[in-house]
């Protein structure tokens, strides 16, 4: 958690993560916009240092690279240092702050995470129900894993929460899916969006696992819940993963 730390203690970094929570997905000369006082140069290596603490993702789109925010270190911070006696303060909180702020456009939302385990055990963990249910919200997936293939993620009472349909998939590497949400009438009568889940193998025997969720309609409700759901998914997949420990489903699901 060091990096992560580090990289949210200075004001210039905080500001560009703020920006970024804002409008996802600038280029470098939008986000230098925001420090008008420092160089070109400068912004990049604040960059680089929340880059290099995961706290910021990147993507090439033509000759532009664009920078897409990734809480899920900080989310790690949260699961380890705020209590479960706080936690509903705080979400409190920061419902009541989101309700009264005016909603910002959103793009594709990607999050990246390493975790201590080889490409194969992280695979296995996004396919099979039994290991989807300690950190998928408690539901259990269900699919051929074939192109075209339906999938289903189901609560314990047999009800579906959501499902999809799988457009492209490299077993082992990475999926990508249709998802559907039936949780909130809201969310079904929207349409689905786009997932996609993608695994590198890492020098260490590790594994670097990106998830990018794509089509969320600009400034919904549905697309700030999503944005903390997959965060909690993809922390909550890590920790299961590093230590054995499922993620405890939040009263509110479901």
């Amino acid at each position: 958690m060091a990096p992560a730390f580090k990289a949210l203690s200075d004001p210039s970094r905080r500001l560009l993560l703020d920006r970024l929570f804002e409008r996802d997905g600038q280029t470098l000369g939008e986000l230098c916009a925001w420090l008008p006082q420092m160089t070109r140069f400068g912004v990049m290596r604040h960059l680089g240092v929340l880059e290099e603490a995961g706290l910021v993702t990147t993507r090439r789109e033509g000759r532009e690279k664009r920078h897409f925010l990734n809480p899920v270190p900080i989310r790690l911070v949260h699961d380890r240092w705020i209590s479960k006696f706080a936690e509903p303060v705080v979400g409190a909180m920061s419902a009541l702050k989101s309700s009264l702020e005016t909603p910002m456009d959103t793009i594709d939302h990607i999050y990246s995470v390493y975790i201590k385990a080889a490409p194969d055990r992280v695979w296995r963990a996004i396919t099979d129900g039994v290991e989807t249910e300690q950190y998928y919200y408690g539901t259990r997936v269900d699919s051929d894993w074939s192109k075209g293939g339906r999938i289903v993620y189901a609560y314990p009472d047999g009800s579906t929460a959501a499902d999809g349909e799988v457009l492209e998939i490299e077993p082992g590497k990475f999926v990508r899916m249709t998802f559907l949400a039936h949780w909130d009438p809201e969310y079904k009568a929207a349409g689905p969006v786009t997932m996609t889940w993608d695994i590198e193998p890492q020098d260490d025997g590790g594994s670097l696992l990106t998830v990018t969720t794509s089509g969320l309609a600009e400034g919904s409700k549905m697309a700030t819940d999503f944005t903390g759901g997959i965060v909690y998914i993809v922390s909550g997949l890590k920790t299961y993963l590093e230590t054995g420990a499922p993620m405890s489903v939040p009263a509110e699901v479901g």
